[in-house]
């Protein structure tokens, strides 16, 4: 089965026929065929539904269990309309309590969970691009996510839970550990005292008291600013760790409306000509220049973060769309406008030492 599916992604992503499909082709010339390389049997229509009849309107596709709908596919044409389809096809959904929502365009798919709490971003735990991603990933992923023994035993929806859930605890994590250290550093008595005592547990063999430490800590030493210049002098001993023990990166000063409605023809870093394809071309293409210029601490890519999100990752499924550098084991959210991926590629140069005078851009 896996040897098919390989096959047939290969072939939409090498005939730009698929790109130009209607809705209708889409639905038999991509869905259906993938559904059938998946375990489905197309002409079953009690595992396959077509226009399936809720209490409002229609779905293209409800793909079944024992009478039961498992997952809801619906077929629009760009990602306008996609976007514009989510909040109906999820609505849908609550009303007969499916679990998995499908969107695609038969070259952009996105999974959906409707049944969380929140906005149609937050539901949509996953997408890809057919174009974009290897075959083997997208292979993996339609595996997943709508193979007919994934779907009917509950494991696909059990993995796209596993990703919000992955996402959600990375995001809290992130967001609370600055507060948790400005909070050990406001009151150092009171966080370092059981680190204190372990360590001179293991010196003298003594387990000192609460107050004993306390005492030291409050009277001997101001522990704030100790901590302060300790972590002070590390950096400024190790110049080479500066970027991973405390990464900062600038953002761009780029104007808002610069590159809207713009194609990418090439950049140049630091006067060196690289033609791309496609904005997503020049993000991946920034950060391969970087991971080989970098490879032993490129991983300090993992610390940029954005407004609720995460733009690296080493799990492909903790961001929304992505992509691997070339080179690297590292993911980055590839779900960005054009002014995004400039903005983020500045900031990924900055973090390793570039100007922004270093990148410019050229559009047509």
């Amino acid at each position: 089965m896996e040897k098919n599916i390989l096959e047939f992604i290969e072939e939409i992503q090498s005939d730009a026929r698929y790109d130009s499909f209607d809705e209708a082709a889409v639905k038999q010339g991509i869905v259906l065929k993938l559904l059938s390389l998946l375990g489905w049997d197309p002409f079953d229509i009690n595992q396959i539904k077509p226009e399936y009849v809720v209490e409002d309107g229609r779905v293209d596709f409800s793909l079944l269990h024992k009478n039961s709908s498992m997952v809801f596919i619906g077929v629009k044409k760009g990602t306008d309309a996609l976007t514009e389809y989510q909040e109906e096809l999820s609505d849908y959904a609550v009303q007969d309590e499916v679990p998995l929502v499908v969107l695609t365009d038969g070259i952009v798919w996105w999974f959906c969970l409707p049944l969380l709490e929140g906005s149609a971003e937050e539901k949509r735990i996953y997408a890809m691009n057919v174009n974009e991603r290897k075959a083997e990933e997208l292979a993996q992923s339609f595996d997943i996510f709508l193979s007919k023994e994934n779907v009917q035993s509950g494991k696909a929806v059990k993995a796209a839970e596993e990703i919000h859930n992955a996402r959600k605890k990375l995001h809290l994590i992130r967001e609370s550990l600055p507060k948790a250290w400005e909070k050990v550093l406001s009151e150092p008595e009171k966080w370092l005292h059981e680190i204190l005592a372990q360590a001179t547990n293991e010196l003298c063999g003594y387990m000192p008291d609460e107050e004993t430490t306390k005492k030291f800590i409050a009277s001997q030493i101001d522990a704030k600013a100790a901590i302060a210049g300790i972590l002070k002098q590390k950096v400024e001993a190790h110049p080479e760790q500066d970027k991973a023990i405390a990464p900062k990166s600038k953002k761009a000063a780029v104007k808002k409306d610069e590159f809207k409605g713009k194609s990418i023809v090439s950049f140049s870093l630091k006067g060196k000509e690289h033609k791309v394809e496609s904005w997503t071309g020049m993000l991946l293409k920034v950060c391969e220049i970087i991971a080989q210029e970098n490879q032993d601490d490129f991983d300090t890519v993992l610390t940029l973060l954005g407004t609720n999100r995460e733009y690296f990752s080493r799990n492909p499924y903790e961001l929304l769309t992505c992509e691997k550098v070339p080179g690297t084991q590292i993911y980055v959210d590839v779900n960005l406008s054009p002014i995004g991926v400039v903005v983020l590629s500045h900031r990924v140069l900055s973090l390793f030492g570039y100007k922004e005078k270093d990148l410019s851009v050229k559009t047509k």
